[in-house]
């Protein structure tokens, strides 16, 4: 027998009450207002974007994506240690998987 959707183990709050009051709410925002958010994930990439729908993983749908990273160019042998390189490239429609989420920002200027 499955429980009424009113009821849930977060002292009785709704899942959609969850999404406006606690910490998702920061993704909960940016899909009600259309802000961007910024994304640090695992792989050391950033991503820059609109929330257009998330879960209580943190799977999110991200529109007009920008990513960015650093890269160290690959020098030859007896050459000096080449200098960093930021990178970045749009995507215009993603999903993201929440267990690569680090951390989430609110409309960063």
């Amino acid at each position: 027998m499955s429980r009424p959707m009113e009821e849930d183990t977060n002292g009785g709050k709704t899942e959609e009450e969850e999404f406006n009051t606690g910490p998702l709410s920061v993704l909960m925002m940016s899909v009600k207002n259309n802000t961007q958010v910024l994304i640090n994930c695992r792989n050391n990439r950033k991503l820059l974007g609109r929330v257009r729908a998330f879960d209580r993983h943190c799977n999110m749908v991200l529109e007009n994506v920008r990513e960015m990273w650093t890269e160290v160019p690959k020098t030859g042998k007896g050459k000096k240690k080449a200098l960093p390189v930021n990178k970045d490239r749009f995507i215009s429609k993603m999903f993201l998987r929440g267990d690569s989420v680090i951390i989430v920002l609110r409309n960063p200027k």
